[in-house]
């Protein structure tokens, strides 16, 4: 038994290894390397992919062309680095590692930079809305635990030991809805503030053409 599953085991780590290939054998030993390489690039992938190609490819006794890869990726970065997809990326809370030519870099950062700040502001108003309705539902559960928590209390079968509990269950929860309250207050002029940054900020987005 104890055989079977560390097989068992095995398998499955090779699965999660397999998982992480780039390319299949078919792929490596028929694929056209410059149009991968311009896929890569146009994906504003760092060589780092180039790397995992090769490993991919080296289980298989293939060999990438680099040259042809490396051609590719380049024109393939051309079409990333314009300041249009700078903000794409940026405004959808993507990542920039680096990968444009100085020649590019400098508009595509500026557009990336305005779309990761309309990102960040939009990611405020949706974080403060995101915990106005936790901390809501929360005050929600503890009326209605309340409601059950008072029935019990009044009810005749009900000791005094157990109402002593009941009533000190009672004041906790009645303190933590007062903290809730305040906190759902702060959030309510958190967000209101946060949406109108945002709604300023979209406006200079609109006029820069984006």
């Amino acid at each position: 038994m104890k055989h079977r599953l560390s097989l068992f085991v095995l398998i499955l780590a090779l699965a999660g290894l397999g998982g992480c290939a780039t390319m299949s054998g078919d792929e490596c030993m028929t694929s056209d390397w410059s149009a991968i390489g311009y896929e890569d690039g146009s994906r504003g992938y760092t060589m780092d992919r180039m790397s995992q190609h090769r490993k991919a490819c080296a289980k298989h006794g293939v060999t990438p062309d680099f040259a042809a890869y490396q051609n590719g990726r380049d024109q393939g970065l051309v079409d990333y680095c314009q300041p249009g997809r700078g903000f794409s990326v940026g405004v959808n809370g993507g990542s920039y590692s680096g990968v444009c030519h100085a020649n590019l870099e400098g508009d595509f950062l500026d557009a990336y930079n305005t779309g990761h700040h309309l990102y960040v502001l939009r990611s405020n108003v949706s974080r403060a809305t995101s915990s106005i309705n936790s901390k809501e539902r929360e005050v929600d559960e503890i009326a209605e635990t309340v409601v059950i928590k008072t029935a019990e209390l009044i009810a005749n079968e009900t000791t005094q030991e157990q109402r002593i509990f009941l009533l000190a269950d009672l004041k906790n929860l009645a303190e933590r809805s007062g903290e809730l309250d305040a906190e759902i207050k702060d959030l309510y002029d958190l967000r209101a503030r946060s949406q109108v940054e945002l709604d300023h900020y979209q406006m200079v987005v609109a006029d820069m053409g984006y």
